[in-house]
């Protein structure tokens, strides 16, 4: 890792899907003048021509990671990332019963200054990539728990999207002042 990469401030935005992770870190990109990595699955699951499959979730990890590592590059500081390999190995737990190991091996190494768990308080919008709008509550317990279990420092994000937009930015601010 070069000295910038060093240097650079990475907040990871995780939750259950239709939780405004993305609109989240577009916002706090915008407030903070630098730039977010997009969900790499998005792209990947519209240009496949056929149902996705376990060995896809391989794929999608891997493009998460390049992403990630290109996009911080860019950066002016500090990184948002609209998903990290967290929602991967749960995404693929609840759909297959398991991970794929070299997924867990690749979550474990990553490293984050800071998790924003985007709650299910907002209203779900039916898109042919989402999959469990009667599982919320469960997924985001799974985040809750993994993210405790993983002992890594994380700020729930709830109400309104001005009110999600305030807390997110006060966590973000206090990690970079090293409160």
């Amino acid at each position: 890792m070069d000295e910038k990469q060093n240097s650079l401030f990475k907040v990871a935005i995780v939750g259950p899907e239709c939780t405004g992770k993305s609109d989240l870190a577009a916002f706090l990109a915008s407030h903070y003048n630098t730039v977010w990595v997009p969900e790499y699955a998005r792209a990947y699951l519209d240009n496949l021509v056929r149902p996705y499959e376990e060995h896809d979730l391989l794929t999608i990890a891997h493009g998460q990671l390049r992403l990630e590592n290109e996009w911080s590059l860019s950066a002016n500081g500090i990184l948002f990332c609209d998903t990290t390999l967290l929602v991967i190995k749960i995404w693929s737990e609840v759909r297959y019963g398991h991970c794929d190991p070299e997924i867990i091996r690749a979550l474990n190494e990553s490293y984050y200054d800071l998790h924003l768990l985007t709650y299910i308080d907002i209203p779900w919008e039916d898109d042919p990539q989402r999959e469990h709008p009667d599982k919320r509550e469960m997924l985001y317990s799974l985040y809750q728990e993994q993210l405790t279990a993983m002992n890594v420092p994380f700020v729930e994000i709830r109400g309104p999207r001005e009110e999600r937009r305030k807390k997110a930015i006060e966590a973000v601010n206090a990690v970079i002042s090293g409160q």
